[in-house]
């Protein structure tokens, strides 16, 4: 299917591996020009030459990078000014720490806000004007499943990334922007192979006292598909939703998760 999204320009957050990687790859491959932001510069690098050498690439589409926290201001103005107007934007950054919630102070409570939240919503503040005025756009927020099904030692995430689900609840549900060919989701990962995951199991593995493996294997079995998602089929839904086919699709929560949740809604 052709997504009818070649030679617009997209900006992907957290780009450097994992979700967000696999998000980068998935538009490149659609012919999308992408400015990939991560943090760590050496890890960011490696990326783009791996997708400019992707074979799935048309040589023709451009791979940028700005090494930059998006999560602060001066690092959101880093991005802005290497390029300020988007067609697409992927907002993501790396979760809170698991824990226990009587372990976590204000501070603590700031920053998981402050990255998981109030950054998509700057970014979304910064894009979706212009995005109208040219008569499209599109926003994928990577939240998580725990939004609908938390997970009681990411208790900072579940809050945090839930108070963006609201606030998306509503603003992607305007006229000025859904009349407007400009739409907002959130994509929300069940449990992928990422560093993020093997993070959070071996938090679960050492407040349990069960081996790493065991804890892993106990979670492949509680999802139906058996086994955990790869970046790849997860960039594969963000670029639908970034796609010309997806302009009647806003608001909404899309699980991507084998299954996992249990409910009907």
């Amino acid at each position: 299917m052709d997504l009818g999204i070649a030679g617009k320009w997209a900006l992907v957050c957290g780009a450097s591996k994992g979700l967000g990687f696999g998000c980068a790859q998935a538009l490149v491959r659609e012919g999308v020009h992408v400015v990939m932001v991560a943090r760590g510069a050496e890890a960011l690098e490696a990326a783009v030459e791996k997708l400019i050498a992707d074979p799935g690439r048309p040589t023709d589409t451009a791979v940028q990078h700005v090494a930059a926290d998006i999560t602060s201001p001066e690092g959101r103005a880093k991005v802005f000014e290497k390029r300020h107007e988007f067609d697409i934007v992927v907002t993501n950054a790396g979760g809170p720490p698991t824990g226990d919630f009587r372990e976590w102070d204000r501070d603590a409570w700031m920053m998981a806000v402050d990255a998981n939240m109030l950054t998509p919503i700057e970014l979304i503040k910064a894009t979706v004007d212009g995005m109208a005025a040219r008569g499209f756009g599109r926003v994928v927020n990577i939240t998580s499943s725990a939004v609908k099904a938390p997970i009681d030692i990411l208790g900072l995430s579940n809050g945090a990334r839930s108070g963006l689900t609201g606030f998306v609840a509503g603003v992607a549900r305007t006229a000025k922007l859904a009349s407007a060919n400009v739409t907002i989701n959130n994509l929300l990962p069940g449990a992928f192979d990422t560093d993020r995951l093997k993070g959070t199991m071996a938090g679960a593995a050492q407040k349990s006292g069960q081996p790493l493996e065991a804890v892993m294997e106990a979670r492949r079995a509680t999802i139906p598909a058996r086994r955990f998602g790869t970046p790849e089929e997860f960039g594969a839904a963000c670029a639908f939703l970034c796609s010309q086919h997806a302009g009647y699709i806003t608001g909404q929560n899309v699980l991507t998760d084998g299954g996992a949740y249990p409910g009907t809604y």
